[in-house]
Parts: C-alpha cells; structure tokens; sequence
C-alpha cells in the first residue's frame, strides 16, 4: 500500500490570521494534526490557492460575496484571497517549507480561473494539473485529505480524486475544518455518498487501510 497526504490549501488566506480575506474558525491550528497525517504517509502533497488581486471574481467587500457570475471557470464572487507575496499566501503554522513536500499545485493564478479541486485548472475538470497523474506514476492507492475549508476546497478535491476510481480515499475531520456547521455536515455527506471515506482522527485510520 503507497499513501499520500494532501494538505489541501493550508494558507493563512483562510484563517483568523488574515481576517479581511477568508477565515475560516480555527484553521490556523491543523498545522499539527496535518503533520500527524503526514507520517502515515509514503508521500506529501501541498496545494495552494495563487490568486491575482484583482480576479474577475473579486469584490470590496464581504458583503458582496458568493453571488453568481457567468463565466464558466468561475462560478461565485469573492474578496481578493491568497495572492502570491502577501500573508495570505504562506501556509499556516508549523507546516514545512514549501520545497520539502513531494508535489504542488498552485491554483488559480489566471485572472478567470476560480477552481476548488487540486487536479484541474477549470471548473468543467478538462485542464489537469498533472496530481492524478503524479499519484499514478507514482503507484499511490491510497489518499488522505486535511485541509481548508471542508465545505469547499477539500471536498472538491476529495470527490475529484474518487472520481477519478483511481485511488481509496480518506478525508480525515481532525485536519480540517469548514466554513459553516450546516455546509460541512452536506460536504461530509456528499463525499460519503460518493465512497469516500470520512475518519474523525488519524487513530481511525488502520482500520480503514
């Protein structure tokens, strides 16, 4: 059996650290339970959102957030998140250095790609990233998900990746959170209908394997 560990866009963009972008409640402590995970792995992946400052996405405020656009590879409105040089953009506490993970993916940087999953570029899942791809060459069977947010990055990331009927895949709840109580309970549920599998924490992991 060959694991992998995807710490799925870990960046202080989506935590309390940086409260005018999107924090996510507590996201920035997952740092040690994303490590835990990490261990029981042969392999490391990161993705990180790299967004421009001014998408074709972005609004002012939060206020004008999550309304509809018309564009195919951006779906939802959003404020200005994750961009490349500022603090939003590091990864949270107590996470290794970027050239100490075994593979990445950097997300959106063109102004009108908005995607939440990790192996494609646009929303209509045609443009990979080369992550199912790298996972294949690599003989992995076995993926476990931690990351930020539950109810969007990570569950995109998760169902594409079981899509895919390449790989067993495991979300683990300890290294994650969500955004908000009702759409995480609907994230989980989704993924489970879908075959993935959801541990509460890392010591549920062997019976799953």
């Amino acid at each position: 059996m060959i694991i992998a560990a995807i710490d799925v866009d870990p960046q202080k963009a989506f935590t309390p650290l940086c409260p005018n972008e999107l924090p996510v409640n507590e996201g920035d402590i997952i740092g040690p339970a994303l490590n835990t995970q990490a261990r029981k792995a042969n392999f490391r992946v990161l993705t990180k959102d790299a967004h421009q400052s001014k998408a074709i996405w972005t609004v002012d405020n939060h206020s004008q957030m999550l309304q509809p656009l018309n564009h195919p590879n951006a779906d939802l409105t959003w404020v200005s998140h994750a961009v490349p040089g500022t603090r939003g953009f590091e990864t949270i506490p107590e996470l290794p250095a970027v050239t100490d993970y075994d593979f990445v993916v950097w997300k959106g940087i063109e102004a009108d790609l908005h995607p939440y999953g990790a192996c494609y570029h646009d929303i209509a899942e045609q443009l990979s990233t080369g992550l199912i791809e790298w996972l294949m060459a690599k003989e992995v069977d076995t993926v476990l998900i931690g990351g930020l947010a539950t109810d969007y990055c990570v569950k995109t990331t998760a169902l594409q990746l079981v899509k895919s009927k390449k790989f067993k895949v495991i979300v683990n709840v300890e290294a994650c959170r969500g955004i908000a109580t009702e759409t995480i309970e609907l994230a989980y549920k989704e993924m489970s209908q879908a075959g993935i599998t959801i541990i509460q924490n890392i010591n549920e992991l062997q019976m799953h394997l």
